[in-house]
């Protein structure tokens, strides 16, 4: 029974995808990077939901949550208030540029050598950094969550590798050969899927401790175990509350306003108005996130106490106790979903990035949209192949995936927020400015967090959060520019020009309504502050 809801429902997600894209013209540019321009705001909405929400949040962030509590939501609540300033202030130009990728806009603000710097950058993280640890935390979780190496009768590293190629290749057949619609299509039936399927769990979790009843167990959760519900926390705790005055936010509008493998859906939207609905939508939903993320953590810790091996086994073992045995096949179904949109919404990125911004710019200057799209679709296989090599080797990083994930991907994403910000912000800073900036502060940081910090906590110093350094990297990023910009300005300033391509009249609604998902954060924190 579980075999056959697992088969109908992943039949089902790329049945309608592919009946959904069949009248996209792949072959285009448009048509293959963007789905056409054709998304709207509850394909847009769903996309970026499940591209964000993989295994590392599910197993990652409730692994946090179980060792200390609901103050680990930081990662998803501050993210509301992210997208709104995404919707508000930096769709708007996109689209009024017809941007497929971020970097393009870097080229007409600054040059092209700045562009393949940044589309390096992220190609490199993608590679290196995200895909295989979305492939190697989604083997892990069905490893661990479905018992394959009884099931499949082989060794836990054998069923690793079984998952990473299983998920990679179906990834790779929706990302590379069905374009971003086919993806964003696949995504949001699959976010339907997760929001009842994760709502699922922290559900049976709370009857379970309750005896049958969900407000009893909710009840004696919080009497339970009061300092699981802080949202302030301390200084020393996972996410310190100062950091959301530092470079949490800053992450976060990285994340959802500037990384391609996101921002890339809302530059899909048939118009301003769709993505700012899809934005805000989506925004609205992430403040629910820790329902799903970190509630169940918080449910581990009542029912296992401190007996489990690692913080990160704690969600796959509550599914394990909790979830009744017909519903596992669903489940299965919803969390392959969910790794598979991760991975080949960054492919699909990938794809892009390296057809736009490389082959194009560097490789062949005249090759037809068609040409590009090849290119760019022989590009996706290698590095999936690469990221599906690698995955099964990062094994050593433990039960900190997540922390892992977020310190490594510092080395590009502050540095290209920060010359982005310039960017727009100002009319003048030089394009040495930027290639100055975004290579120092990838080089600066990389030196502080995985040389300096390793040396000054073996001889028993301490050192800052290294979101608080994100912070202090920002700002001297900025400040260089910034005099770079004084010294040697650009003759004639930079100006937006308007492409045509999309209407860009604004939603009536969309500043009420962000101020409301605003409020509404601030509320939430004030609600749970001891």
């Amino acid at each position: 029974m579980g075999l056959i809801s697992f088969l109908a429902f992943t039949l089902l997600v790329a049945g309608v995808a592919y009946f959904s894209t069949r009248s996209t013209d792949e072959h285009t540019s448009d048509g293959y990077f963007l789905g056409g321009r054709s998304l709207t705001a509850g394909v847009i909405a769903g996309s970026l939901l499940l591209t964000n929400l993989s295994t590392e949040q599910l197993v990652g962030l409730n692994g946090q949550a179980y060792q200390q509590g609901i103050l680990v939501m930081a990662w998803e609540t501050m993210a509301a208030i992210a997208i709104v300033i995404t919707a508000l202030y930096l769709l708007p130009r996109y689209l009024k540029q017809g941007l497929t990728t971020v970097p393009q806009f870097l080229e007409k603000r600054f040059d092209t050598v700045t562009k393949t710097i940044t589309s390096g950058l992220f190609l490199s993280g993608y590679v290196v950094v995200l895909l295989p640890i979305v492939l190697y935390s989604g083997a892990v979780a069905f490893t661990a969550m479905f018992e394959l190496p009884t099931l499949l009768g082989v060794s836990e590293t054998a069923s690793i590798w079984i998952c990473v190629w299983g998920i990679g290749i179906v990834g790779s057949v929706y990302a590379i050969f069905g374009g971003l619609k086919a993806v964003a299509v696949s995504d949001t039936i699959n976010a339907i899927g997760l929001l009842i399927g994760g709502l699922m769990i922290p559900v049976f979790g709370l009857m379970y401790i309750g005896d049958g009843s969900m407000l009893a167990g909710l009840n004696e959760l919080v009497a339970e175990n009061p300092a699981k519900f802080d949202s302030t926390g301390s200084e020393d705790s996972f996410v310190p509350f100062s950091t959301l005055f530092t470079g949490m936010m800053l992450i976060n509008l990285f994340y959802w306003g500037t990384n391609q493998a996101i921002i890339q859906r809302a530059l899909g939207a048939k118009n301003l108005v769709e993505g700012q609905k899809g934005l805000m939508l989506a925004a609205f939903i992430k403040i629910l996130g820790p329902i799903i993320v970190v509630l169940p953590g918080i449910i581990a810790f009542q029912i296992f106490g401190g007996d489990l091996e690692t913080p990160d086994s704690a969600y796959g073992r509550l599914v394990s106790e909790v979830l009744p045995k017909p519903l596992v096949g669903f489940f299965a179904a919803v969390i392959f979903g969910a790794i598979l949109s991760s991975f080949n919404s960054a492919l699909n990125s990938s794809v892009t990035l390296f057809g736009i911004d490389i082959y194009k710019e560097h490789f062949n200057k005249e090759a037809s949209e068609r040409q590009v799209v090849k290119a760019g679709k022989l590009f996706g296989v290698v590095l999936a192949l690469l990221a599906m090599f690698i995955a099964p080797s990062i094994a050593g990083a433990g039960s900190s995936l997540f922390d892992y994930l977020q310190e490594a991907n510092g080395i590009y994403t502050i540095p290209i927020f920060t010359i982005i910000v310039v960017g727009y912000m100002t009319k003048r800073v030089p394009a040495i400015a930027a290639k100055i900036g975004i290579i120092l502060g990838s080089v600066v940081y990389a030196i502080l967090t995985f040389v300096v910090k390793p040396m000054v906590l073996e001889n028993g110093g301490t050192y800052p959060h290294f979101i608080h350094v994100l912070a202090m990297l920002f700002v001297f990023n900025v400040l260089l520019m910034l005099l770079i910009g004084k010294l040697r300005p650009r003759k004639i300033p930079y100006a937006i020009e308007y492409t045509g391509q999309v209407d860009i009249k604004t939603w009536k609604y969309a500043v009420p309504v962000g101020i409301a998902i605003c409020a509404l954060v601030v509320v939430i924190y004030i609600i749970f502050a001891k």
